[in-house]
C-alpha cells in the first residue's frame, strides 16, 4: 500500500548500502521507502554484499542493484546516477566508507556516484562504540558535514560486538522521518529571494596583518542551506573562511573581505530581498589607514587609529520595505538580554537572535550553537543547545511561523 498523501510520493532516492552489520536494516528501509511511494534505486558496495543479497533489494525496490562501476556487460553512469536523484541515502554508512568519502577516494560505484551528486546527501552512520569515538572517526564526521552532507546520529543500544553504548544505526523509521522533515517539507519560501551573511571580516592593517574575529561561518552557511532546502533562491555573502563551499542548490555565493566589501554587496542585493538574516561577525572598527609595505618591529608600542566601520544591519533597518523580513545576530557576553532587545529597536531589525559566549557549546568555533529569537512584538523563542543545522532550521520555521504562515 503507498500513502497517497505521502511527502515522499514520487520521490527519487539513491540509498548507498555498504560493508556493516547493519545493513540487514536497508531491507527495511527499502520497503518503507518504496511504501511511502518513492522511486527506489540500490548502489552497494562489493563488501555490502557479504551482509546482505542483491535479490532481496532489487525485489523489494523494483530496480536492479548496482554494485560495480563496469562489468563486461555494461557501464554504470555514475554522473547520470548522481543527477537522478532527489537525494542520496548512505545507510549503513561503513567507517571504511566513511573515511573514504571524507578524503575523496573514488574506488567503487558508489564513491563515484557521491562525487558526482548535485543532490543533497545524507549518512547514516554504523559502527562499534570504540570507533564512533575514535578522534580520527570525529574528524572524517566534522569534514562530511563541512562539506555540506547532512548526518544522522548514531543511536545507542546493543551493538554486534556485545556491548551496549553508542554507534547503532538509525533505525529505517528514523531515517525516513529525516527525509521527510528535511527535504520534502512543502516548499513555503518558494519564490522567494534570501540574503544572508556569515564568517568573519578582515580589516587589514598592512600587507602581513588584519583585525578579524573567531566566526567560522558555520551558522551562517547552515542558515543558507536551510532556506534554500525550504525553496528560496539564496545570496550567501561569505567572509573569509576555512569552510569548504561546494556549489549547492539554490545558492549563489559571493565571497567578501573587508567590512566594507560585505557593506557593499549587502546594499547591492538588498532592495530585492524577501528574507534578509544577518549572521556574519563584521568588524566595528577598520584601521584608517593601511601600510603599503609591513610593519617592521621597532619600537615597544604600536597606536593604531581606528574609524567605525558602517552599520550594515543599521543601514538595512533604515531602508527596509513593507513586506521585507529583516533578523540580526546578538552575540554578547554581559546583559544578554536586555543588549539584544536594544540591539532589536535601534537597528530596527525584525527579529534578533541571541548567543551568548556564556554557554557552553556557543558562539564562534562550534558545531553547536544555543539561540533565543526575539521579535518586535516581545515574543521570545527560546531553544536548547543544538548542532548549528538543528538550529537553522528553528531560525528558518520561526520566520516562516512568523511570517508566512
Amino acid at each position: 500500500m503507498v500513502f497517497l498523501h505521502s511527502m515522499l510520493s514520487c520521490k527519487k532516492i539513491l540509498l548507498g548500502i555498504t560493508g556493516s552489520i547493519a545493513a540487514y536494516k536497508s531491507v527495511y528501509l527499502v520497503r518503507q521507502l518504496v511504501k511511502e511511494g518513492a522511486d527506489v534505486k540500490v548502489i552497494m558496495t562489493p563488501a555490502a554484499k557479504d551482509f546482505v543479497s542483491t535479490l532481496t533489494l532489487s525485489t523489494l525496490s523494483k530496480n536492479p542493484v548496482l554494485v560495480d562501476l563496469f562489468d563486461e556487460q555494461s557501464w554504470s553512469n555514475h554522473v547520470m546516477l548522481g543527477r537522478w536523484a532527489d537525494v542520496i541515502v548512505i545507510a549503513p554508512l561503513s567507517c571504511n566508507t566513511l573515511a573514504k568519502m571524507a578524503n575523496g577516494q573514488c574506488d567503487n560505484l558508489l564513491l563515484a556516484t557521491y562525487l558526482s551528486a548535485t543532490c543533497p546527501v545524507v549518512v547514516a552512520p554504523a559502527m562499534d562504540e570504540d570507533m564512533w569515538h575514535h578522534p580520527s572517526t570525529k574528524h572524517n564526521i566534522n569534514r562530511l558535514t563541512e562539506y555540506g552532507n547532512h548526518v544522522i546520529p548514531v543511536e545507542k543500544g546493543d551493538l554486534a560486538s556485545g556491548l551496549n553504548g553508542e554507534g547503532r544505526m538509525a533505525e529505517p523509521e528514523t531515517i525516513v522521518e529525516f527525509l521527510r522533515t528535511r527535504f520534502f517539507l512543502p516548499e513555503r519560501l518558494a519564490g522567494k529571494k534570501a540574503l544572508v551573511t556569515a564568517g568573519p571580516t578582515y580589516e587589514p592593517i598592512d600587507p602581513v596583518r588584519f583585525i578579524g574575529n573567531h566566526s567560522s561561518g558555520k551558522m551562517g552557511l547552515a542558515i543558507a542551506r536551510e532556506l534554500a532546502t525550504r525553496g528560496a533562491d539564496v545570496s550567501l555573502v561569505m567572509g573569509p573562511t576555512q569552510l569548504p563551499l561546494n556549489v549547492e542548490r539554490g545558492i549563489t555565493i559571493k565571497r567578501v573581505t573587508t567590512a566594507q566589501q560585505m557593506f557593499d554587496a549587502c546594499v547591492e542585493e538588498y532592495a530585492d530581498t524577501d528574507i534578509t538574516v544577518m549572521a556574519a561577525a563584521v568588524a566595528d572598527y577598520t584601521p584608517e589607514t593601511v601600510a603599503s609595505q609591513k610593519i617592521k618591529k621597532k619600537d615597544d608600542k604600536l597606536s593604531l587609529s581606528l574609524r567605525k566601520t558602517n552599520d550594515i544591519l543599521k543601514h538595512l533597518g533604515e531602508q527596509k520595505k513593507k513586506g521585507q523580513v529583516l533578523a540580526g545576530f546578538a552575540l554578547e557576553t554581559t546583559n544578554e538580554r536586555q543588549h539584544a532587545l536594544e540591539k532589536l529597536q535601534k537597528k530596527n531589525a525584525d527579529l534578533i537572535i541571541l548567543n551568548s559566549l556564556n554557554d557552553a557549546g556557543a558562539g564562534f568555533g562550534h558545531d553547536t550553537n544555543k539561540i533565543t529569537i526575539f521579535d518586535k512584538s516581545g515574543k521570545e523563542f527560546s531553544f536548547d543547545n543544538k548542532s548549528k543545522t538543528a538550529a537553522a532550521k528553528d531560525i528558518v520555521d520561526t520566520i516562516i511561523s512568523l511570517y508566512y504562515a
